[in-house]
């Protein structure tokens, strides 16, 4: 299996699921750019106050912010079998700087319609406590409105809301989609079919780490 892997697609394309999946089955670990940029928004840091500027209004957080995270965190990980970038790079210069640190093997595109990503996440709600995704059709939680795992309230993040997501999808099209270029003339390239049943879309997922 191989074991430096970069989850590529648009917001909402399944990536976040994906990872996570990949991390429970084969112990890899799953670095999500988001969640760390959140924690930070909340923890009330430097770094944190900077990106909340960036991140509210769907734009990219700038690369040199990005990267040193990204640096800092994967020398705190030690040992690992494996590591999953979601969310990271989402430019070329980034993948640029992550090549110039890591051997990465292979990148997943996650290929799906904008429409189908609107609806994905205008309709989803995020713990604040212990950052559990729902989805009011797809994945509602027990008790409406109620967090499962914690009993927090839950909300729609502000990147979620439907002005902001367009925004959003804008913003990847332009910066981060030359990265299925970038990995594809590389050799690295993997594409999968992101809409069906989660297990059909990581037996693909497994199938292009063979």
């Amino acid at each position: 299996m191989k074991s430096m892997i970069v989850l590529l697609g648009p917001p909402g394309a399944g990536k976040g699921t994906q990872g996570e999946k990949l991390g429970s089955e084969y112990g890899y670990v799953r670095l999500s750019t988001g969640d760390m940029l959140r924690e930070a928004v909340r923890s009330g840091t430097e770094l944190g106050r900077l990106a909340k500027t960036y991140m509210d209004s769907g734009a990219l957080v700038p690369n040199d912010v990005i990267i040193d995270l990204m640096k800092e965190k994967i020398t705190s990980l030690g040992n690992t079998p494996g590591i999953i970038f979601d969310g990271f790079p989402r430019t070329v210069e980034q993948a640029e700087a992550l090549d110039r640190e890591l051997d990465i093997e292979v990148a997943l595109d996650f290929e799906v319609a904008d429409d189908v990503l609107v609806d994905r996440l205008t309709k989803r709600r995020s713990c604040p406590d212990c950052m559990a995704v729902y989805h009011l059709e797809n994945k509602p939680p027990r008790v409406d409105g109620i967090c499962d795992k914690c009993g927090a309230k839950l909300y729609q993040r502000t990147d979620d809301e439907e002005s902001t997501v367009e925004n959003r999808l804008a913003t990847y099209h332009k910066n981060t989609e030359p990265l299925i270029g970038y990995y594809e003339k590389a050799g690295k390239l993997a594409r999968i079919e992101g809409i069906g049943d989660i297990d059909e879309i990581f037996k693909q997922v497994e199938k292009a780490l063979q």
